[in-house]
């Protein structure tokens, strides 16, 4: 009899899970495991914010448990443990007498230590680990490029895939014979948030609840039950509510969702439905996932760098500590940037066009160190993913994949244009909910009022000229 184990990482579904398949395609028994690394749910960044806060924290733990309810479904189980991965699994695997450990690959560098001590301790008693691919789109092995070359700019590297590599099918699972000894193993208990130091709250304003269970749902939601996709490039630049975007990124970004399935469920709903700019937009975001991925692997460390993939020569941009802090407790007094900033403290998430907006004002008119914005984005955010975030930082800021020189986002004009009645903006600044529009879309206006003074709001961190 075989037996071998499965390592959920960040891949905590049973749909199109490679790993998963080729496991029970190859063993009489598996061992499904999933291990809270104490350096991420209970570690900090560099500049020493939570790793892990306590949105996302908490919707892993629901992610954890619909894992294990749907893994029961099958007569199966979920061992949970907490602690470190690299030291935990070969435990079990000696235990148990595994054959091999089957995971999904990560390629940036904090996950690909847990993995090469992982493999030394595995080797240490006579096994191994085979890795699959779980969180893209396309396979390496499909791209009419070696990785080392894929183009630095997206619009390069969409050309030269997107109409040439066909997307593969999501694969899969044939669950027949294969069960987990769940009598002979203590599958542990599923941590809540004060295990890793957070408070249990209630707020939840978007419905978003982890787990592939609701991911699915969100999914039928979005495309079948309301044909939102069908409006999603005229809806996508909005602020406020939930449906103007599809909500999918943090089902990707844990793996609840793989986007295999999603592509997939696209193109069926092309066939049936409709198929237009916004059908194919969505599919355009997720090349974009796919794109920042290829760029982690291509250029390793370098998107963590202050100088970027690109090696660019650094601008003189500082840490400025009191500055930062009233950017990330939305305290600046620039009413589009404080809004955003607040909504992502209060629920973990925040839009694209407000992400793009807030990064540009940190780097460009603040002057302040990229990295703390990127670092405090990676603690809040409730769908974080290393590839995409810092790709996303590295372009803001003119390090990355750009093709524009000096991109910048004039926030007077972007409250205007995407906030043009302040809606989103009084939603998440009471205090402005009366104050005049002129003011709230230019703070240094020269008007007999002010925010400040009127309205009991923050004067303004900083006065930008070319906004007027």
């Amino acid at each position: 009899m075989r037996r071998s184990i499965v390592w959920f990482r960040n891949d905590l579904r049973l749909h199109d899970n490679e790993a998963l398949v080729d496991a029970v395609l190859q063993n009489d028994e598996i061992i499904p495991v999933y291990i809270f690394d104490e350096r991420v749910f209970k570690g900090k960044t560099c500049f020493g914010f939570p790793k892990t806060g306590r949105h996302r924290c908490r919707f892993i733990i629901e992610s954890i448990k619909d894992l294990r309810k749907n893994l029961r479904k099958l007569k199966s189980d979920l061992i949970v443990r907490v602690g470190k991965p690299e030291c935990i699994i070969p435990e079990l695997a000696r235990q148990f007498k595994t054959s091999y450990v089957y995971c999904n690959r990560e390629r940036t560098r904090e996950e690909v230590e847990v993995q090469d001590g992982l493999e030394n301790n595995l080797w240490q008693i006579g096994q191994e680990v085979r890795y699959y691919r779980g969180k893209m789109l396309y396979y390496t092995a499909d791209l009419p490029f070696p990785v080392s070359h894929t183009p630095d700019v997206f619009t390069h590297f969409r050309k030269e895939v997107e109409k040439i590599i066909p997307i593969r099918k999501p694969l899969e699972l044939k669950w027949t014979k294969l069960a987990t000894p769940v009598d002979a193993i203590d599958a542990g208990s599923i941590p809540n948030l004060k295990d890793f130091g957070w408070d249990t709250f209630n707020e939840n304003p978007y419905g978003l609840i982890g787990g592939e269970t609701e991911a699915l749902k969100q999914v039928r939601y979005y495309l079948w039950e309301t044909d939102l996709i069908s409006t999603y490039k005229e809806t996508r630049n909005e602020m406020l509510g939930r449906d103007y975007s599809s909500k999918f990124s943090a089902y990707l970004s844990q793996g609840c969702l793989s986007p295999k399935m999603v592509y997939n469920e696209i193109q069926r709903y092309e066939k049936d439905r409709t198929a237009n700019k916004s059908t194919y937009w969505l599919i355009f975001e997720l090349l974009w996932r796919d794109f920042f991925r290829f760029m982690a692997k291509k250029h390793g460390d370098k998107i963590f760098r202050r100088k970027g993939t690109r090696d660019e020569s650094d601008p003189e941009h500082y840490d400025k500590p009191e500055l930062f802090e009233k950017w990330k407790n939305g305290e600046t007094g620039i009413p589009l940037i404080d809004a955003n900033m607040r909504e992502l403290n209060a629920t973990g998430y925040m839009s694209n066009r407000g992400r793009q907006n807030v990064a540009s004002f940190l780097v460009k008119d603040l002057k302040i160190n990229w990295q703390l914005g990127a670092e405090y984005f990676e603690s809040q955010l409730l769908d974080y993913d290393p590839c995409s975030n810092y790709g996303n930082w590295n372009y803001v800021a003119g390090v990355g994949s750009d093709p524009r020189e000096d991109r910048y986002f004039n926030i007077a004009s972007q409250a205007r244009r995407y906030d043009p009645e302040a809606k989103y903006i009084r939603h998440w600044i009471k205090d402005l909910k009366d104050a005049p529009l002129e003011l709230i879309h230019n703070p240094f206006a020269n008007h007999k009022k002010s925010l400040h003074r009127d309205y009991n709001y923050y004067p303004p961190c900083i006065h930008i000229k070319r906004w007027a």
